[in-house]
């Protein structure tokens, strides 16, 4: 174990080179690595001089990119999800009090007090809310938590679907566990912990995709049948000799009032489930769905028929994505890939906003996308939709005219090239 000073030092003369590299090396460079880690660690000292002889750490939580299973998990469906290269980095020590402090790189300071971890409803939809939740979880679990301070910053693109929210808790997650739960807590329930803290202090129902796609690490196949104890299954491939490079392209779409579009969907799709006396997709045999397809368009509406019949769908395809990639048929992973895609378009309807028809970025953006790739790679809604960002895996001799032709159309800037990092979220040096 470092104090924060040796720690600055360690990573100075280079005595944490090799864990830098085996994290981040690969996108950015050692270099930009050990630098980014470095300027985390003395921002911490100047935030927090008091703690210089105090044991400290760095701590990541990376961010999450939906790869198979849009809006399959709240029907407790499969999933296919990783982790990606964008991560938010903290330096953190214990403070010996009652209190969370962080200090958050652009952003103002928050302190949560320990003492007092009840839901605040004025904290909704706030970073305050998450620490307060996953703390809450934790010490309801019997672990004696303490305050810790932490100095933190993100390249998690805000608004990209790459759930920076989710990123946050898991972050929040292994600093707490590593300083006063002994390691206990192992990546899955670190999810469940950033999940409760997301549904209960946040505000947002969400599923559980986006906490252990963030946890985990790697590409990772979920089933949710039982959504408490989910069967979490490693989709070993490496996608560095695929021959393709990941894009998420950020359309520049608003994300403002979408929560009622979100909860139409699981609410629509519940609605096909409760005609049968059952609370999710998942537990309708898809056999007894579509004989029953005419009775649910008079009682459910076809929007809601359509979404139900993506679920059964796309729930099949991410099982064959998993499977596709498990046997290195990348091929398949890609036409898998472009057929949830059209799902997402055609029966979910999640590509734009019913209270916006004249803002499509999304369609047009995979229109134009479709072209660029010519008939190759693949191309999808990514996340949960209306608004927002697209999933491309474009093959590697093309890359350079997709993102010219991408960021002509939507702006520079605009298509971002990521990793799939085999690490989640992790204590980085502790």
């Amino acid at each position: 174990m470092y104090s924060s000073t040796q720690l600055l030092q360690a990573l100075q003369n280079g005595g944490c080179d090799q864990t830098l590299m085996d994290i981040y090396a690969p996108s950015g460079g050692l270099e930009q690595a050990r630098n980014r880690a470095i300027h985390v660690t003395q921002s911490f000292l100047g935030d927090f001089p008091e703690n210089v002889s105090t044991t400290a750490g760095l701590f990541s939580g990376p961010g999450r990119t939906e790869i198979g299973g849009n809006h399959t998990d709240h029907q407790h469906g499969h999933v296919l999800c990783a982790s990606v290269d964008l991560d938010l980095l903290a330096c953190a020590a214990p403070n010996g009090t009652s209190c969370i402090r962080i200090h958050s790189e652009g952003y103002p300071a928050l302190e949560v007090d320990l003492n007092d971890l009840a839901v605040k409803p004025e904290e909704a939809n706030t970073s305050a809310s998450l620490v307060r939740g996953v703390a809450a979880k934790i010490a309801s679990l019997g672990y004696a938590i303490q305050g810790f301070d932490a100095y933190a910053v993100s390249n998690v693109l805000s608004g990209s679907g790459l759930s920076s929210s989710a990123a946050y808790e898991i972050l929040i997650g292994n600093i707490l566990n590593s300083f006063f739960c002994n390691g206990a807590l192992d990546s899955i329930e670190l999810a469940k912990i950033g999940q409760y803290a997301e549904n209960i202090y946040f505000g947002k129902p969400c599923g559980l995709m986006d906490q252990m796609g963030a946890s985990v690490g790697g590409a990772i196949a979920i089933d949710f049948a039982d959504p408490s104890t989910p069967v979490v299954e490693k989709a070993d491939y490496d996608f560095s000799k695929s021959g393709h490079a990941l894009c998420i392209v950020d359309t520049g779409s608003c994300h403002a009032d979408l929560t009622g579009d979100y909860a139409d969907i699981t609410f629509e799709m519940c609605a096909v489930a409760a005609h049968f006396g059952r609370t999710v997709l998942r537990e309708v045999p898809e056999a007894e769905f579509r004989a029953t397809i005419p009775a649910l368009r008079k009682t459910c509406g076809d929007r809601a028929v359509l979404r139900a019949l993506h679920f059964y769908d796309d729930d099949r395809r991410a099982v064959q994505e998993a499977k596709a990639l498990k046997s290195g048929d990348f091929e398949a992973f890609l036409s898998l890939v472009n057929a949830s895609g059209i799902s997402s378009s055609l029966h979910l309807q999640n590509t734009w906003a019913i209270a916006a028809p004249r803002e499509q970025a999304i369609p047009l953006t995979l229109a134009i996308g479709r072209e660029l790739l010519g008939g190759t790679g693949a191309i999808r809604i990514h996340g949960g939709g209306f608004a927002g960002t697209i999933q491309a895996f474009v093959p590697n001799e093309k890359l350079e005219a997709f993102k010219t032709g991408i960021e002509g159309l939507l702006g520079a800037g605009m298509c971002h090239v990521l990793r799939i990092r085999p690490q989640g979220g992790c204590a980085v040096i502790f």
